[in-house]
């Protein structure tokens, strides 16, 4: 690929294009998206229209820039995303039924928890969560489940970081996040009441692959003071269940 004036590769310009979408910024101008990836107006414009020229990216009925249904397309073709949450989704829904509090699926991404689905009922309580959205490993049930079971130098990595809180409740001192860690990896599962936000606590365990690794986190997000058991025996039951259906005998 060939290299911008600056240095950047044509894939480093596309990248940071799409890394402008959010879950909650779902369209927007091109001289937005050409701000927010750090590009001149006139490259930003040049590399829109070819991504929309390809199928990647989309303008809607305003002029605005969305992301294309064909990289939507080509993004779940042989996913293995998307095979785990096509395996955990019917017992997902047994959770939500069961415990009628929002239900989630994520995997570890670039040293954050990444979401890949979440069920939730009309009377659920507050989540910050979204589907295709992150939040740190160090805060969220979820994010310690992967991080307690993940490779010893990816920790070490995030544990060497600043660890920002996103509420009082989230641990930040490294030495009681390693502590916290080692007591999930003991038990396997997390409760983390009030890390990410104040009113609710977060449940969640793991789930294996067909090799006993570790690849996702079922979690549920409970209100604050509401008992966790009933919650975790369920999260249990899901995880073996999809974890039988991807391959793993225990």
């Amino acid at each position: 690929m060939a290299n911008s004036p600056s240095g950047d590769s044509a894939i480093d310009r596309f990248v940071r294009i799409l890394e402008t979408f959010t879950p909650t910024r779902t369209a927007q101008s091109t001289a937005d998206i050409g701000r927010r990836a750090g590009l001149p107006r006139s490259s930003a414009h040049r590399i829109v229209n070819e991504l929309v020229d390809a199928g990647l990216l989309e303008r809607d009925d305003e002029r605005r820039i969305r992301i294309g249904l064909r990289l939507w397309e080509l993004s779940t073709r042989s996913s293995h995303a998307l095979r785990l949450r096509q395996a955990a989704l019917p017992f997902m829904e047994r959770v939500q039924q069961r415990v009628r509090e929002h239900t989630q699926l994520a995997i570890l991404e670039q040293d954050e928890a990444l979401f890949l689905e979440r069920l939730s009922a009309p009377d659920s309580g507050a989540n910050v969560t979204r589907v295709a959205g992150r939040l740190p490993v160090h805060a969220s049930s979820s994010g310690l489940v992967l991080l307690a079971f993940a490779p010893h130098d990816l920790r070490e990595r995030v544990l060497a970081q600043p660890l920002v809180p996103v509420t009082p409740e989230t641990i930040v001192d490294p030495t009681a996040l390693r502590r916290e860690l080692a007591e999930i990896r003991a038990l396997g599962r997390a409760v983390a009441p009030g890390y990410v936000d104040a009113v609710s606590t977060g449940v969640a365990v793991p789930l294996r692959d067909e090799t006993g690794t570790v690849i996702a986190a079922l979690s549920v997000v409970l209100p604050r003071d509401a008992e966790t058991q009933f919650a975790l025996v369920e999260l249990h039951r899901a995880a073996r269940d999809t974890e039988r259906a991807l391959g793993y005998r225990r």
